[in-house]
């Protein structure tokens, strides 16, 4: 992927510019002895497949293609009298700048095209109605791929719905491109309208940019301890070929020590460091170094497999009150309608393994639950509750633990009852239990939310995946202040009394749903102005690459098994 994209861009350069698109006057071709191709389009619209285009099988959009040739009595649209329109040459330059976009111009034939459109002067009713299809077919992919991006996030069994931001693409191409006096800018609104997808899209230019003028060498590897500046090092100067690449380094000192990690490379290694989630020490680590000899290309991956992903938002999520990075392992809060962040704390997410991982979600947070109990899931009744009641009977007990019916009646419970669920196990409110002393509920069908902790340790590592596939948060109550603000009774002190000594499992509602997005960003724009890159930690990059890989028609339908979060 990255090479078709990186060969795109490289031959923008050579492309003429043309002027501005121009509204014309009329769209069919009005001499009394102008051919009739509609014989010709309604063949070829009607098969959903045409040899001669880079992906030809397009029964995906066929219900579009009908809809729209007959809006316009199956005539030509893109062509008039043996010349491609203006709307069609506007069109035909967007494809061929889909790379700074994050797509792929051959994906909508932006090199085979240009031919086909030299080939109309010849005014072949085949060849004609050809070109139409291809470009109604392309560009209704253009615009799709753009507005929800290509791969159903149901595919990979997140918790995000695109069906409600479709377009209806025949009305698109008939309202704002045909007859169209700015296509750039009817292609333009199809793009999420959020500042970190503006920004995303600048990086991208940036690091193509970077793959021309990549002339260094790697940084030889460290085995053992980590090197600390002034330690013997042999590879100062690539580390600082390296760190003026990604601008990490402002100035390359003129004497760089070549034996020693030069102190004077100090201060960039640990802005490099806090741009790629390590801890900022300075000193040159396996991770620290893996991460500076990563190529530019896997970098630019993670900035298209970003931008598709916000691209699968609705308009109430590209600027969300709460955005979880999953691989930052970071929360922010927002205000102002998502344009201002307020704060971000670290996070605690699910496991890398399988069964574990935090999904993608978009939600809307409507209450929350101070000293909580936590009901222990099934599974993990079976897999550790019951050997350790077999091991001792005293276990729940000693544990902080209950055995409760339906509806939450205590009861006695034996081995087998816990081993098939015939009841309920759960740890009762206080600060040993594991969801903490609040939790945050956006109600999902992975039983996913944000609560406390009591192992805060864990938020002192840089790699913080050890839930289930809930998430947990280093500071639980600045959020429950900041969410409860708008209600005077709950301020500070209240929240802080109802987590320590108040009422067991009292739930208070927000004033009203909060949007919340729990996202998979491997590149971030952040605070500091400055482009942040993650590790794939769930390999959900991976997964998205692989099925971008296949072309069109892309997956639609879960092809995975559902994550239940457990704490």
């Amino acid at each position: 992927m990255m090479k078709r994209l990186v060969f795109a861009l490289c031959l923008l350069a050579l492309l003429v510019p043309t002027d501005a698109c121009k509204r014309r006057s009329k769209r069919h071709q009005t001499a009394e002895n102008a051919p009739d191709y509609s014989a010709q389009v309604q063949a070829i619209a009607k098969t959903g497949h045409l040899n001669g285009m880079r992906w030809p099988n397009y029964t995906d959009y066929q219900k579009w293609i009908d809809a729209f040739y007959q809006q316009n009595d199956w005539d030509v649209v893109w062509s008039d009298n043996g010349k491609p329109t203006r709307q069609a040459e506007a069109v035909l330059r967007n494809f061929q700048h889909a790379a700074e976009r994050g797509l792929i111009p051959d994906d909508y034939d932006a090199w085979r095209l240009p031919s086909r459109m030299a080939a109309l002067k010849q005014k072949n009713p085949q060849a004609t109605a050809e070109f139409d299809v291809m470009m109604t077919v392309d560009v209704m992919r253009f615009i799709s791929d753009l507005h929800i991006g290509r791969v159903n996030p149901l595919h990979f069994s997140f918790g995000v719905n695109v069906d409600s931001k479709k377009y209806d693409l025949a009305q698109f191409v008939q309202d704002k491109l045909i007859d169209s006096s700015d296509v750039d800018d009817a292609l333009n609104e199809a793009e999420p309208q959020t500042a970190q997808y503006a920004h995303l899209k600048e990086a991208l230019g940036r690091y193509v940019s970077l793959l021309a003028q990549d002339h260094t060498q790697p940084v030889p590897n460290v085995t053992g301890k980590a090197i600390e500046p002034g330690k013997p090092f042999l590879g100062s100067q690539q580390l600082a070929g390296r760190l003026a690449l990604f601008g990490d380094l402002d100035n390359v000192p003129a004497s760089v020590d070549a034996e020693h990690y030069d102190p004077q490379l100090v201060d960039a290694v640990k802005k490099f460091q806090h741009r790629h989630g390590i801890a900022e020490d300075g000193k040159l680590g396996k991770d620290t170094i893996a991460a500076i000899n990563t190529p530019l290309g896997v970098r630019i991956n993670s900035i298209m497999d970003t931008l598709e992903r916000w691209r699968w938002l609705s308009d109430e999520y590209q600027n969300p009150t709460i955005l979880v990075n999953l691989p930052e392992y970071t929360l922010r809060a927002f205000s102002n309608n998502g344009q201002t962040e307020d704060f971000s704390m670290k996070v605690v997410v699910g496991q890398s393994v399988k069964e574990h991982r935090t999904p993608v979600i978009t939600d809307h947070m409507k209450y929350l639950v101070f000293r909580p109990y936590w009901n222990v899931p099934p599974s993990i009744m079976k897999a550790e509750i019951a050997p350790h009641m077999r091991a001792n009977p005293n276990y729940l007990a000693s544990h902080n633990f209950e055995a409760v019916d339906r509806n939450g009646n205590p009861v006695s419970a034996s081995v087998d009852d816990v081993m098939h669920a015939r009841v309920v196990i759960r740890e009762k409110p206080g600060p040993r239990n594991s969801l903490g002393l609040v939790k945050f509920l956006f109600p999902n069908q992975f039983n996913v939310y944000l609560h406390s902790t009591p192992a805060t340790e864990l938020f002192n590592r840089t790699k913080r995946d050890f839930s289930h596939g809930c998430v947990r948060l280093q500071e639980p109550e600045k959020l429950a202040v900041w969410l409860l603000r708008d209600q005077p009774k709950w301020d500070q002190e209240a929240i802080h009394n109802a987590m320590e000594n108040g009422q067991d499992n009292k739930t208070v509602l927000l004033s009203h749903p909060i949007p919340i997005v729990i996202f998979y960003a491997t590149a971030y724009y952040a605070e500091d102005g400055d482009i942040h890159f993650f590790n794939d930690t769930y390999g959900y990059d991976k997964m998205l690459e692989d099925a971008l890989r296949h072309g069109p028609p892309y997956p639609q339908k879960p092809a995975v098994q559902k994550v239940q979060a457990e704490a």
